[in-house]
């Protein structure tokens, strides 16, 4: 394992000091909107590959240098590979392969990109398009936030990427220092715990994960798993799905900003070793998208700074699979959709909900006709919510009826 750490900083340093970081506001712009979808608390921009490939990456402060998720993609655009590389992945599997390839142009709306290097999977380790329901085809992350002030507007769904010298921000601003180190943003936040402890933790700002917060017990004998955790999948790495528990703490101190009964993911032991985004900078956890998309976030990697604004769903409460369900999407169209984890005690397991059951209606709506997020959005609508599944397991039809109920 030591092997392949090293092997993957030699790889990413050699990555860095090769890559053309050639990204441009075209018409010699000082800013430019984006358009962005949102799905999972992940933000998702078009880019076009080449000239010729058109698809969509996810916004991820959390990696180095662009991803693809499967070699189909460069392989239909001919590129060729410098090298291949075993590397180390968060989840069950944790080996995958890639490769590198070089001289790539990357073109967001207004923005072109030249002589990048990308890191382009063997196969689709990440399932992103399955996780979220729509395509997504691979990640962006430290060549564009080096280079640019960039702003992400989750409630309107813009991303402003502008230089340094345009940002001005308004009063209702607030803004908090962060360290970059190794090209990832990281920040430190006060946390008050399940038994009454506090304690100031050490977090990578991680765009690109769905959650709220992340700690890992391990880094700090100090951070309590809470007895009411329940076992569940907390996330989806390279290397396929990480296990842990879920569990509240009191408080979350960020900057001038408190937010209570945050939902926290505790992976288990040796679960967490992403080497694409952890590298060899100490952390306590992640904060994730569930967290930034409560505000208005404006990136300034040159200044190390983050800016908040609070948005309408900044007192939103933090809820975790009110039906304990988590749902994957397949087929050619993403509209067949089944379990993939049923967390323990949680009204789906109640009713004897299982892994491998495939969703044919929701409450009398027919899943073929609705999009995993507006599933997923009915299972987490309201607790106390009376939820009706029509489920396919083996062959048999079955209804299964519960109420909604929050976590902790």
């Amino acid at each position: 394992m030591i092997k392949i750490l090293s092997a993957l900083v030699l790889i990413f340093t050699t990555l860095f000091a090769q890559a053309q970081l050639g990204f441009q506001l075209l018409d010699n712009k000082k800013r430019v909107d984006i358009p962005i979808e949102i799905y999972n608390n992940l933000v998702v921009v078009p880019v076009v590959i080449n000239n010729t490939l058109p698809l969509k990456f996810i916004v991820d402060t959390g990696v180095r240098t662009a991803i693809l998720t499967d070699k189909v993609y460069t392989d239909f655009l001919n590129l060729t590979y410098n090298r291949k590389y075993t590397i180390a992945g968060a989840g069950e599997f944790k080996l995958v392969e890639a490769y590198v390839t070089n001289g790539v142009d990357i073109v967001l709306p207004g923005i072109k990109g030249q002589g990048h290097s990308m890191l382009v999977l063997e196969e689709d380790y990440l399932k992103l398009a399955n996780y979220l329901g729509t395509n997504v085809h691979g990640i962006i992350g430290y060549e564009l936030f080096s280079r640019f002030v960039v702003k992400i507007d989750y409630e309107r769904r813009v991303m402003t990427v502008m230089q340094p010298e345009k940002l001005k921000l308004s009063r209702k601003y607030k803004t908090i220092p962060i360290k970059v180190e190794d090209t990832k943003p990281y920040v430190e936040v006060w946390i008050e715990q399940a038994n009454n402890t506090k304690k100031k933790v050490k977090l990578m700002i991680d765009s690109g994960a769905s959650h709220s917060l992340l700690l890992n017990p391990l880094s700090d004998k100090e951070i309590i798993v809470p007895d009411s955790a329940e076992s569940c999948v907390v996330g989806h790495g390279l290397g396929g799905d990480i296990r842990g528990k879920s569990g509240r703490l009191k408080n979350l101190e960020l900057g001038n900003f408190n937010l209570g009964n945050v939902i926290v993911n505790y992976p288990d032991q040796n679960s967490y070793m992403d080497t694409l985004k952890a590298g060899n900078i100490f952390r306590n956890g992640t904060m994730g998208g569930d967290m930034l998309s409560r505000f208005t976030v404006v990136f300034n990697f040159s200044n190390e700074t983050i800016s908040l604004k609070k948005n309408n769903t900044f007192k939103k409460g933090f809820y975790y699979s009110l039906s304990g369900l988590s749902l994957m999407a397949k087929g050619r169209n993403l509209t067949e959709f089944f379990v993939s984890d049923v967390r323990k005690k949680s009204p789906s397991a109640k009713v004897d909900i299982r892994v491998g059951d495939e969703i044919i209606s929701v409450n009398n709506l027919s899943a073929a006709e609705l999009k995993l997020e507006i599933i997923n959005g009915i299972l987490n609508k309201k607790e106390g919510k009376t939820i009706t599944l029509v489920i396919r397991r083996k062959g048999e039809i079955l209804q299964k009826r519960f109420k909604l109920q929050k976590l902790g």
